[in-house]
Order: C-alpha cells, then sequence, then structure tokens
C-alpha cells in the first residue's frame, strides 16, 4: 500500500557474514597490542624497579627524555584510568571480564566486525583490557617486588607541564583511550536513524 512502511520482522533480519580474516585482525590487534603492553612494563620494571626502589632523596627515580616533561617513572595503579577507585581492584576486574566477553559477543556473534572502524576500536581496547587484566590479576609479581601491592596495574609514562603531572600511565591505557576515540568517531560518522528514514 502507498505510503505504508512495512518493517522487517526481527526473526528475517540476517546479521552480516563475520569472515576469518576479521576474526585475524581482531586477534592480531588484541594480541599485539597486550604483548606490546606487557613487555614495556616488564623492561621498564626490570630496569627501574617499582616506584621508590632505587629513589634517594636527591634523585625521584625519572629517567627523563625531555628534561622536565616527558620520562619514564615506574608507578602501582590499585585503581582504574586517572587513578580513579583505588583499592577497588577485584571490581575492576571482574568489570574487565564482562566487558571483554561483551566485546567478543558484539563483534562476531552479533556481526559488528563487519564494520571496519569498529572492529579496529574494540579490539585496542580489548588489548589494553587484557594488558591491564594481567597486572590486576597479580601475574607480574614475584617475591623480589615483596612489599609491593600485587594486585595492581603498572604504570610507567610521565608527563609533567610547569609543575603539573598527568597521572602515569601505560601502553593499555593508550590502546583504551585510543579505542574510545575511535568509538567516538564511529558513533559521529553514523547517519542517524532521522536523516536516513524515507518519508512517502
Amino acid at each position: 500500500m502507498n505510503g505504508v512502511a512495512v518493517m522487517p520482522s526481527s526473526s528475517s533480519v540476517v546479521k552480516p557474514r563475520v569472515g576469518a580474516a576479521r576474526l585475524a585482525l581482531f586477534v592480531a590487534i588484541v594480541g599485539g597490542g597486550a604483548a606490546l603492553d606487557l613487555w614495556s612494563k616488564n623492561k621498564l620494571f626490570a630496569e627501574l624497579g617499582p616506584p621508590g626502589m632505587y629513589a634517594t632523596p636527591a634523585h625521584d627515580a625519572v629517567y627523563w627524555i625531555w628534561p622536565g616533561y616527558f620520562g619514564l617513572q615506574t608507578s602501582l595503579n590499585e585503581g582504574a584510568l586517572f587513578g580513579m577507585g583505588q583499592g577497588m581492584v577485584w571490581v575492576f576486574a571482574s568489570l574487565s571480564f564482562v566487558a571483554a566477553g561483551a566485546i567478543f559477543y558484539w563483534l562476531f556473534i552479533a556481526g559488528a566486525a563487519s564494520e571496519s572502524l569498529l572492529l579496529v576500536a574494540l579490539s585496542g581496547i580489548s588489548g589494553g583490557i587484557i594488558g591491564n587484566l594481567y597486572d590486576r590479576l597479580g601475574l607480574w609479581w614475584n617475591e623480589s617486588y615483596a612489599g609491593y601491592p600485587q594486585h595492581a596495574v603498572r604504570d610507567w609514562i610521565l608527563f609533567r607541564y610547569d609543575g603539573w603531572t598527568w597521572p602515569n600511565f601505560n601502553v593499555a591505557d593508550m590502546l583504551l583511550v585510543g579505542g574510545a576515540g575511535l568509538l567516538l568517531l564511529h558513533a559521529w560518522r553514523m547517519p542517524s536513524d532521522s536523516a536516513t528514514t524515507k518519508r512517502d
């Protein structure tokens, strides 16, 4: 009939097919991102030690690359991004498992992996989740770190400007923030329902 829009039933909606290449890209980004994060944490903590281990009153244990602005300094975070929620390690660990499962479902069961930007964004976020989850589970800790909190995220990147210090962070944090930025870009690029609806 004229002027009547017929909507497909939920049973007739076909989910986009997600091929093996998309799954391989997901695994590559997640695995590569998490591996780079864990390698950099292990290297920096092995060379600089946990926070304060080698510090003296005349030295704040910062390896300066751009003196006064950018350097390497280890720190331990028992909270979330930017140090929020200190002490809630197991809450954030549990949320990490839930988020990782939801992302995999969204990409490969619901079919969102058919969208390249969404696939890259959520893959980066997943890599960041895994990198920091490894730390929250205490898998990095050994007896040489006795006296330091076991279930804490290892950070090592330091930015300062004119006496102001950005909270130390790591590669996993960059993956999380970068992935979130791509999600915002994806949402901004998506046409609104009102723009795509045709009126008879």
